[in-house]
């Protein structure tokens, strides 16, 4: 069952990884190089990017949300009770498996630690993901503390 959409209307909680999503990957209507040298292109999209593609900003925003639901069905997997795991854990967590695929994800520390009910712990785990290509990036640095913050609303 989706937390993300009420219906077929994306609902808070998929606003709120929606938002959180732009502002750390952003958007580009043209294909571009990340941090560690892959064709990406939108809201971080890596999946059958051609260098001469180009897209809309409402193609883009469709794109995320159909993406999501991939992520999401991915958390919801490999978690034992994702429907326990508050909104904001829940929201970070998606935001995280988008940054760093859904296998990395289900074989984290964040993941096992929701799984224990330790929220508090599964945030904090979030700083261990600040590395890309072998080195630890700035960027992601600042992404994770954002992330953590959002994770702790609602954790115990």
């Amino acid at each position: 069952m989706s937390r993300l959409k009420q219906g077929a209307a994306i609902g808070a909680v998929g606003a709120a990884t929606v938002s959180l999503l732009l502002a750390w990957e952003g958007m580009r209507t043209r294909p571009y190089f990340d941090s560690i040298g892959v064709l990406t292109v939108c809201v971080g999209e890596t999946q059958n990017v051609k260098p001469t593609d180009v897209y809309t900003a409402e193609q883009c925003k469709a794109m995320l949300v159909r993406r999501l639901d991939v992520f999401e069905a991915g958390i919801r997997k490999c978690l034992k009770s994702p429907d326990a795991v508050p909104d904001g854990a829940y929201v970070a967590s998606i935001s995280l498996a988008y940054n760093v695929g859904i296998s990395a994800f289900c074989g984290s520390t964040v993941r096992r630690k929701l799984d224990a009910g330790d929220v508090r712990g599964a945030c904090d785990a979030f700083r261990l993901f600040t590395k890309a290509g072998g080195r630890q990036i700035k960027g992601l640095v600042n992404r994770r503390e954002a992330e953590r913050a959002v994770c702790l609303k609602g954790a115990v």
